[in-house]
This record gives structure tokens, C-alpha cells and sequence, in this order.
């Protein structure tokens, strides 16, 4: 986890009338411009009403565009439900294989997230639905290269992350050579999505690890507000925003990429994906001024304990009348900040999750991180090695899974994702 977070977002506009058909929710969203992207990333519940939350009538109407610049998912409003699953090729599966896989993938994605049924067998679960702002992102692991004989297309980004002293990785729910993201407001759509996927990969691939997550549903709160995490705090109020005028360039691949980085990853970018299990038995344990000192910010509002609301500059020299620094040297919010980090930067778009109890009633729940940043030797690794050597917060968190991903950029009209690669 870090300081810097994702918006919450909700994408909603009032459907008019009582049982709105899937054929005109579809329709309101063509006609009111419900396309959520970029700039709907950069707020907080982009084109929400400010007054109210939303009719449940309107959620489904939301939808995202397939082709573009960038692949959705990743500048997109926070949805209310996602999975993550990661493929592994099939044996004496290669190139050939991978492509026709990603071009079923892609058409597949294009046709759902417009709210159509997936193709000829689709499953009919979410036949009442609307599109429902679904997304979904596709990324390859370091070992598809060598499955698919690109190895000399391996990008030097992609190259395996370091060993933290954090990390308690479970190999099996690690890398891939396929990692496929999906986020929607409804979790009906996105299971429909899941499935559809799952059955579209057929005898070329199979699935490796496949992970729940959740984050609040929009309209649940009366006024815009970030979201929290499983630890009650705020979580995040210092993402990157797309209106910044370095926005793109800390977070995607640049057009003309430099020499080491490989043509196909232009308008692409780097998803790193762990799964951080929270000990909230321990943490909960802890006083409420226990808590905001690990974290550096208050609970109820999210601000920094040197003083004013959430979006205050942090005060990292401001002390207590015993001298005492306000913000402790050790706190998750001080440590994580990019200009602690020599500029680090990623936007980091997560989903909380909960596995169960186990034997002795212990919640096996946290967070599924995900960061996006164009090159994450200068994104999430030198924030987490910093956070190694002395994070307060990580004596309340384990690093379970890991995964490092290569995105690449969207696909055009007539395309499917990764063309360039597979076919170049």
C-alpha cells in the first residue's frame, strides 16, 4: 500500500423511469455520453451528482470504450467489484496460439464492455444488465516471451522484481505468462466477463491464479469521497492525476520509446500486482492515535496529522510542543511520498478483498495492489524498497503474491490487443 491512491468514481446519470430495459440503458448511455476515461479518472466520482447518491436504476448504463490510445482499466473510475486471473500458456502452445487467443480476447472484451452478449454462446448471466462501466486490461508476464519465441521483444522493464524482506510470496498465485484484469459496477457483468474469458482461452491456456477483490459501490456515499481500505483509513489522496502535465509520461510508454524499451509497448504501461494480506486482529488492536501515527494521516478524513484537510500539503517538519515530530519519521504516508522517493511515481487503482476465516477465526483479507507507471524500476520499486527498511505500517501487512506485467498499449479500431507484438 501507499499514500498515493486511486479516486473513487461513480458514473451514474438518473435512468428516468422505472424498469429501464438492458436495449435503453444501453441507449441513455450512447445519448448522455457515459463514456468514463481519463479525465472521469482525475476527480472523484467523475460526472456524479454532488447532492445524492445515485438511483441503483442508473449504474448499469455506465460504459467504457474497449479501443483507444490506452487500454481501459487503467485511468477509469474505481469500480465496485474486479477480478484478476492470470494464464499459463498450454503445452506446445506458441505465437500462433497466443495471438488467436488474444484476438478472441479482444472481441470478446469489445462486445461486453458495449453491454452485448459475449458471441454465439453467450451465458446469459448478465442479459439484464447494462454495461455497467466494465473494463478489461490485458498484460503479458516475463515468461510469455519465451513461451512464444519473442524473447528478443522482452522489454528491460519487464525484467522480475527484487526480493523485499516484506514478501511471503506464494509462487503458484505469482506472475504468468497472461494476466487479465476485469472491473465492473456490477458484479454479475463482471463474473459474465470472467466466465466468458476463462471459456475463450479453450485448450490454448489455462488458468494459473485467479483473485476476487471489491471496492465501495458508487452512490454509496452522499457526496464524492476516496475510498478506504480494510483498515477503516482513507486510502489515497495523492494519485497522479491525468490533468497533470506529467501525467503521461510517469505513468504510460512514449510513443518514440527509448532504446530500451520495444516499439509495441508505446501508449502501453506496467501493472504491478501484489496481493497484501492486512493482520487486522493486530491492527485493530491498536488505539486510534496508534493507528494515525502508522499512518501519518487521521482516520475520520483522511488529512496529514500536521494539519488541515485531506488534499493539505503535508508538513513533514512541523513538531509537538515536546518537539516531537507531528508526522513520525517512520509514518507509511511520509515514507511513500514522491518527493521522498527522488519523483517516484504510479497510479495505484486497487481492490480490497476477503478470502474467508481461517481455523482459529482469523480474516485472510487486505488488498489487491495494483500500480501502473511506465517504467517500474522508477515506480513501485524504489517506493517499496524504501518502505523496507523501516515502514511503520508493515509489521501489520504481508506481501502474499506477486506479479509484474507488461500492458501494452490499446487497440485500434480493426485491432486486438498486442498486435503489434504478435504480428510485428
Amino acid at each position: 500500500m501507499s499514500d498515493q491512491s486511486t479516486p473513487e468514481a461513480t458514473n451514474a446519470e438518473t435512468a428516468a423511469r422505472e424498469g429501464v430495459s438492458r436495449r435503453r440503458l444501453l441507449g441513455t448511455a450512447g445519448a448522455t455520453g457515459l463514456v468514463l476515461g481519463a479525465a472521469g479518472g482525475a476527480t472523484g466520482y467523475a460526472a456524479a451528482p454532488s447532492t445524492a447518491a445515485a438511483p441503483l436504476t442508473s449504474l448499469g448504463s455506465g460504459r467504457a470504450m474497449f479501443h483507444g490510445k490506452h487500454q481501459p482499466g487503467i485511468t477509469d473510475p474505481m469500480q465496485a467489484c474486479g477480478h484478476l486471473v492470470a494464464f499459463d500458456l498450454a503445452a506446445g502452445a506458441g505465437r500462433k496460439e497466443a495471438a488467436a487467443l488474444l484476438r478472441r480476447w479482444s472481441d470478446t472484451a469489445r462486445r461486453l464492455m458495449a453491454g452485448e452478449p459475449s458471441g454465439t454462446r453467450d451465458t446469459d448471466v448478465a442479459r439484464d444488465s447494462g454495461p455497467s462501466s466494465l473494463t478489461v486490461t490485458f498484460g503479458f508476464g516475463y515468461s510469455f516471451f519465451g513461451r512464444t519465441g519473442l524473447d528478443g521483444q522482452r522489454p528491460v522493464a519487464l525484467d522480475p522484481l527484487p526480493d523485499f524482506s516484506s514478501d511471503h510470496l506464494d509462487k503458484n498465485r505469482s506472475n504468468g505468462d497472461l494476466w487479465v484484469q476485469i472491473g465492473a459496477d456490477d458484479s454479475l457483468v463482471a463474473f459474465h466477463a470472467l466466465r466468458a474469458l476463462q471459456r475463450d482461452a479453450g485448450a490454448a491456456a489455462r488458468v494459473r491464479w485467479q483473485m476476487n477483490g471489491f471496492n465501495r459501490s458508487p452512490g454509496a456515499t452522499s457526496r464524492p469521497m476516496t475510498a478506504r481500505n480494510l483498515m477503516g483509513q482513507v486510502d489515497g489522496t495523492r494519485n497522479p492525476k491525468p490533468s497533470e502535465a506529467d501525467f503521461d509520461r510517469r505513468i504510460f510508454v512514449p510513443e518514440q520509446p527509448g532504446r530500451n524499451e520495444r516499439a509495441w509497448m508505446a501508449n502501453g504501461s506496467y501493472a504491478v500486482v501484489r496481493r497484501i494480506r492486512m493482520l487486522l486482529d493486530d491492527w485493530e488492536k491498536l488505539s486510534l492515535k496508534g493507528q494515525e501515527d502508522v499512518i501519518g494521516r487521521r482516520k475520520s478524513d483522511g488529512a496529514p496529522l500536521s494539519g488541515g484537510g485531506e488534499t493539505t500539503e503535508m508538513d513533514l517538519e512541523k513538531t509537538d510542543k515536546a518537539g516531537n515530530l507531528v508526522v513520525p519519521v517512520n509514518a507509511h504516508a511520509r515514507i511513500t511520498r514522491p518527493d521522498q522517493n527522488g519523483g517516484a511515481a504510479m497510479v495505484r487503482r486497487p481492490f480490497s478483498y476477503h478470502d474467508g476465516f481461517d481455523a482459529d477465526g482469523v480474516p485472510d483479507a487486505g488488498l489487491l495492489f495494483i500500480c501502473w507507471q511506465a517504467d517500474p524500476l522508477r515506480g513501485f520499486v524504489p517506493v517499496q524498497r524504501k518502505l523496507d527498511r523501516g515502514d511503520a505500517l508493515s509489521q501489520f501487512i504481508r506481501h502474499e503474491a506477486s506479479g509484474l506485467f507488461a500492458v501494452p498499449g490499446g487497440a485500434a479500431e480493426g485491432e486486438y490487443v498486442g498486435q503489434r507484438l504478435l504480428e510485428g
